[in-house]
């Protein structure tokens, strides 16, 4: 099929291929086993395959769009094989995924028409933000742009720590203060620093407590404001980092988030760890919030921009 073309380089797609082993892996066994003993794709196929996608994470209102196209495309076709059904299914899907205005990105890219470009990171402890800021900032310094991250979670001294490690690491400069600290006070400091070292751009980290919405939603507005003040605008992006491993977990993170703050991009991390990367699919399908990166591995490079064309290919590569 046409959508299917190459666009990613071959080690790209390598690494694609491998972080989404356990998820393809889990969703293609089960497949096997619901069309067994079946010539064609009947009622009970269409139930079995239903089901597979809501396991796999894919989520109910999604799976029903995916469930109502492949039946418009039975009724069509009047006989399809289940040796079909492979094939069809990631036509499907990327058709469905093709219909949102997001997710056609190959390479790490930001918007440098006013300086700096200004990203603030937030999502719950543990979901692999620091280190998805860490990826970032080397790819984006691998692009010969200048980069200051910002230490705003100051509610814990190991993220403050852990994000000195990642800027030692990628070798770009840090902004932060002691545990405790005024989160926005970090912020305003960042950018006054960005500023004076005319960076391309900055990283902000922030907490990632979820217990109290109040709470939180008043530290990130009060982050904003005060960041409003060195540069008009400002963040350029909120990146909203999710723990793909977790599920329909992610989804309700995804709700509670969107709900607390203006969440303009999604992250979706350790894809490579589990069976349950069709939450991708569902994630990308049902918030009007686009997935900007997804993280299929522990190397610097497997942080990745997500293509919905690759990573649907990817999904379902190996059988057709």
């Amino acid at each position: 099929m046409s959508l299917f073309k190459k666009i990613f380089s071959t080690q790209k797609k390598e690494s694609l291929d491998k972080g989404l082993e356990k998820t393809k892996t889990n969703f293609l066994s089960k497949l096997s086993k619901a069309v067994v003993g079946k010539s064609k794709v009947d009622d009970d196929v269409l139930d079995n395959l239903e089901e597979i996608l809501v396991s796999s994470d894919v989520g109910v209102n999604t799976t029903l769009k995916i469930i109502d196209r492949i039946e418009a495309r039975v009724s069509k076709d009047k006989y399809l094989g289940v040796d079909e059904l492979n094939a069809i299914l990631r036509e499907e899907i990327a058709g469905l995924l093709s219909e949102t205005n997001f997710g056609s990105e190959t390479e790490f890219t930001v918007s440098l028409v006013r300086k700096p470009y200004v990203i603030m990171v937030v999502g719950v402890n543990g979901v692999g933000k620091t280190t998805t800021i860490g990826k970032l900032a080397y790819q984006f310094k691998k692009q010969g742009l200048k980069v200051v991250l910002g230490a705003a979670d100051t509610f814990r001294a190991a993220a403050i720590d852990q994000l000195q490690v990642w800027a030692d690491r990628v070798d770009v400069s840090i902004v932060k203060q002691s545990m405790g600290s005024d989160p926005a006070s970090v912020a305003f400091d960042t950018l006054s620093s960005a500023l004076k070292q005319n960076a391309d751009v900055v990283i902000i980290d922030t907490a990632g407590r979820l217990h109290n919405k109040v709470n939180l939603m008043n530290e990130l507005t009060k982050v904003k404001r005060v960041m409003q003040k060195v540069v008009e605008g400002t963040p350029d992006e909120v990146l909203l980092v999710l723990d793909g491993s977790t599920g329909q977990n992610a989804f309700e993170q995804a709700k509670q988030f969107t709900k607390a703050t203006e969440v303009t991009s999604l992250a979706v991390t350790k894809l490579d760890g589990t069976a349950k990367g069709g939450v991708v699919i569902g994630i990308s399908d049902q918030f009007q919030i686009p997935v900007k990166y997804i993280g299929v591995g522990e190397g610097m490079d497997d942080l990745q921009v997500f293509n919905k064309i690759e990573f649907v290919d990817s999904f379902f590569s190996g059988k057709e």
